[in-house]
């Protein structure tokens, strides 16, 4: 099922359309690689002397990952059409987003990791 945004405008030069389409998948590898990081938190790391700490960092990955897929989607459709019309490409919040959560994950297990060693 084609969508009906497809047909309008311009196709684009391919390489453009291909060069999209691999920042789609790139956005969906970063999707599971935060799943996965989810998985190893709450399965493989050893809890932290914090209550909580673990299943929170675990479920703001999954979280994260999870609504990094669901998006990745929109965004290259509406990168794709920019290119159809001839527009300047849009701007996304998922870089920013996806950024803050892997460094906001990364600050916590520092602070945790440092001020809480048996």
């Amino acid at each position: 099922m084609t969508p009906r945004w497809y047909e309008e405008g311009e196709e684009p030069d391919y390489r453009f359309t291909l060069a999209n389409e691999r920042t789609f998948l790139a956005w969906l590898r970063t999707a599971l690689a935060l799943i996965a990081g989810a998985v190893a938190f709450a399965q493989l790391v050893p809890s932290f002397s914090v209550a909580g700490v673990r299943t929170g960092l675990a479920v703001l990955l999954a979280v994260a990952g999870t609504v990094l897929a669901a998006f990745a989607y929109r965004r290259w459709a509406r990168v794709q059409r920019a290119m159809r019309q001839e527009r300047p490409l849009p701007m996304d919040w998922l870089p920013a987003a996806t950024g803050t959560i892997a460094a906001l994950t990364g600050l916590v297990v520092v602070v945790v990791v440092l001020t809480h060693r048996p």
